[in-house]
């Protein structure tokens, strides 16, 4: 009988935490190691400490009718039942996405709405952790926007949108790490975690941070999983097949132009030798129509 191959490039390699599949199931995963390092991420990026969380249901769906992947957001509810969204973008889109991130944010502030004559409803927060810069102009690595009136006054503080990018700290590697704050490391180590050319930078930078030890002790854990190896590579093909311009939703429709896409995702996934219960896990495709694939 042929052995099956893997996905995994190598049993150390570690997947990239910058593809968003992958962002989701290094935080979200059912282990101390993930809700501890994701309960630490939280509390840097808010710059407070966050004391108690819970994964809110977050079913990954197709946004944008250009691209043949999924969306994977990491929904959370804290202290004092505020909400945050963590979503990673590995690139910039053709759309508005401040826009876009004012608008999830509002969605997710309405979910949290409390009945009431004191609109006690607690603050809504969207962060996007970006691998490309939104705004050159802006120096800074993190950019908090809130509702605010002409002179700078803050209206409630309920919306939140914060931009971490990853860009703006890359220049620090290998920078003396008693001379790097707690976000400046998490952005390396979200840059850098699965490079092995500075696995012996990360490595010392991981273990100065228990958070982080956290954060890659879970990456170490769903680097195992087949499953989350093939969802990554989907989306490595969906980017390629996108940028070559192969599929054009405008063109095709966009019922049309989804379901080819799960077709091709599935057609590939075989080539990996996944199971067709795997693929159908992968793609939603219906066992049927993946078994046809089979023959």
């Amino acid at each position: 009988m042929a052995k099956n191959s893997t996905l995994r490039p190598s049993p150390t390699a570690l997947l990239n935490p910058r593809c968003d599949s992958s962002f989701k199931a290094m935080f979200a995963a059912d282990t101390p190691e993930s809700n501890a390092a994701l309960k630490d991420f939280i509390s840097t990026i808010l710059n407070r400490e966050v004391k108690e969380i819970s994964l809110l249901p977050n079913e990954p769906v197709v946004e944008i009718i250009t691209e043949n992947q999924m969306s994977f957001d990491v929904n959370v509810k804290f202290d004092n039942n505020e909400k945050i969204a963590l979503e990673m973008q590995a690139r910039n889109r053709e759309y508005d996405y401040s826009a876009r991130a004012e608008i999830q944010v509002a969605r997710l502030l309405s979910t949290n709405n409390m009945k009431g004559e004191n609109w006690g409803t607690p603050p809504a927060y969207q962060v996007s952790v970006l691998n490309f810069s939104l705004d050159k102009s802006d120096k800074s690595a993190l950019s908090w926007y809130t509702t605010k009136d002409e002179r700078g006054n803050d209206l409630a503080g309920r919306l939140n949108v914060i931009f971490f990018d990853l860009v703006k700290i890359r220049k620090l590697l290998g920078t003396p790490l008693a001379k790097l704050s707690k976000l400046e490391k998490w952005s390396l180590f979200l840059s850098y975690a699965d490079s092995e050319k500075y696995a012996d930078y990360i490595t010392e930078l991981t273990e100065s941070e228990g958070g982080i030890m956290n954060a890659r002790s879970s990456l170490l854990t769903v680097s195992q999983d087949e499953i989350n190896w093939a969802r990554q590579n989907s989306i490595y093909i969906a980017q390629h097949d996108y940028n070559d311009g192969l599929y054009n939703a405008e063109k095709r429709g966009i019922a049309q132009g989804e379901h080819k896409a799960k077709i091709e995702t599935a057609r590939n996934a075989f080539a990996m030798h996944l199971t067709p219960e795997q693929i159908v896990q992968l793609t939603g495709l219906s066992i049927t129509e993946v078994q046809q694939l089979q023959v």
